[in-house]
């Protein structure tokens, strides 16, 4: 079902979609699932009793949200620190409500552990997070933006740019909380190997 606005993430970037419910005449219709089909958002629902024209409230599920914002923050300010302490680059990932997991090349467990370290101490630094969005060409010219670029479909001439001032800047098309302060604690869960030089590291957010 296609809505001509709805406030429902449809997924991607390693990041879950979004579940909630719809309220049409008083009644609660579950939404299961959320997906982009051909440049639309398609919402999944447990029954449509409604047609077209029709006005509906959607509302998502907040908690489910909010704890994959901080997740997705905290994501990009583990992913900086690797970039310019090691050089190294996400190779993999994916956030849902209860934990984040991410890829790296990176061989030792204790340089994963040093980085979440260093990440709280950069979050608790209250620093803003801004999103705007910017032509294409602009964006190539922002160091940092470039080592993403061969990730973005190339027929999207307007990226939408996530900042955290003097940490991260990539081009994002996920949710993000406004203030690294929401993140909390950035609470490591464990460490796989995941091939030669290569660790896989799940961390949650509290409280």
């Amino acid at each position: 079902m296609f809505l001509d606005k709805t406030a429902f993430y449809p997924g991607g970037g390693g990041v879950e979609n979004d579940k909630g419910y719809f309220i049409f005449n008083g009644n609660k219709i579950e939404v299961n699932n959320v997906k982009e089909i051909d440049g639309e958002i398609a919402h999944e629902a447990t029954s449509v009793p409604f047609k077209e024209g029709d006005e509906i409230t959607g509302v998502i599920d907040w908690e489910r949200r909010y704890r994959m914002m901080r997740l997705h923050t905290a994501s990009h300010i583990i992913a900086a620190i690797a970039y310019s302490k090691y050089n190294s680059k996400i190779t993999g990932g994916n956030i849902s409500p209860e934990y984040a997991k991410d890829d790296f090349d990176i061989d030792d467990k204790n340089k994963l552990l040093e980085i979440v370290k260093e990440a709280n101490e950069i979050a608790k630094k209250g620093i803003p997070v801004k999103i705007y969005f910017l032509k294409k060409e602009e964006a190539l010219k922002i160091p940092g933006i470039v080592k993403l670029a061969e990730r973005m479909p190339p027929n999207i001439d307007i990226w939408r740019i996530v900042e955290i001032e003097g940490i991260d800047i990539q081009a994002d098309g996920g949710p993000h909380v406004s203030n690294t302060l929401e993140i909390g604690e950035i609470v490591p869960l464990k460490i796989e190997n995941r091939g030669k030089g290569k660790k896989r590291i799940y961390y949650t957010v509290k409280p």
